[in-house]
């Protein structure tokens, strides 16, 4: 039986093909950070997973198929990275594209992983998300948008990747990215400090800011 792709898949195995030697790719920032395509997806484990419900946190979203070579190969990493990021409250999702629980029970027979493995069986979410093949994985971050991607095998044993999204906990605005005031000293901030002697909230923040 000849066997039809339809049009994302294509793009996917294609995609695939050319990533396949991507070891070694990194984060990327994404200009302007977009906001996450929403997603409701149901998990091999009978869990429904809603991006909604989850943000709040830093998120990995790897997005993989169990017949990609390079997303089979980067799978331990993940675990190992997930197993020392999860109790800092960062979350890691690997969404299958285009299979179903029993070609995911198999998978994990050979490749035990313990983060969740939401179910993209129509491909209808990754078609939402700009991605251009498998595997492609995204940082959002706790208010929803897609500050970092990497399209090809990524390693998190590399503590590089693991601390760019540490840093989004922290970072002003969640962004992972300085500030947006971010300047050098100017006049402005001789109206600060003045701000700052005032006894009000908005002066305690001043003041807080104000390395002086």
């Amino acid at each position: 039986m000849k066997t039809v792709f339809p049009p994302l898949v294509a793009l996917v195995l294609i995609g695939s093909a050319l990533l396949a030697h991507g070891a070694g790719t990194s984060l990327k920032p994404l200009p302007n950070a977009p906001m996450a395509p929403a997603f409701e997806l149901d998990g091999p484990d009978g869990n429904t997973y809603r991006l909604e419900d989850l943000l709040g946190r830093p998120i990995v979203v790897n997005f993989w198929a169990t017949w990609c070579p390079p997303c089979r190969a980067e799978m331990p990493s993940m675990q190992r990275a997930w197993e020392q990021l999860r109790d800092e409250d960062i979350l890691f999702l690997a969404i299958n594209v285009g299979e179903d629980a029993r070609a995911i029970e198999r998978f994990l027979k050979e490749v035990p992983v313990s983060f969740p493995l939401p179910m993209d069986v129509d491909s209808n979410v990754a078609q939402s998300w700009p991605m251009r093949g498998l595997p492609t994985t995204f940082v959002v971050d706790p208010r929803g948008r897609l500050v970092y991607e990497a399209a090809g095998e990524l390693d998190w044993d590399d503590p590089g990747l693991r601390d760019l999204v540490r840093a989004l906990k922290v970072a002003p605005g969640s962004t992972g990215q300085p500030p947006s005031d971010a300047v050098e000293p100017g006049p402005d901030d001789a109206n600060a400090r003045q701000a700052s002697q005032q006894p009000s909230v908005s002066a305690a923040s001043s003041a807080a800011a104000d390395p002086d």
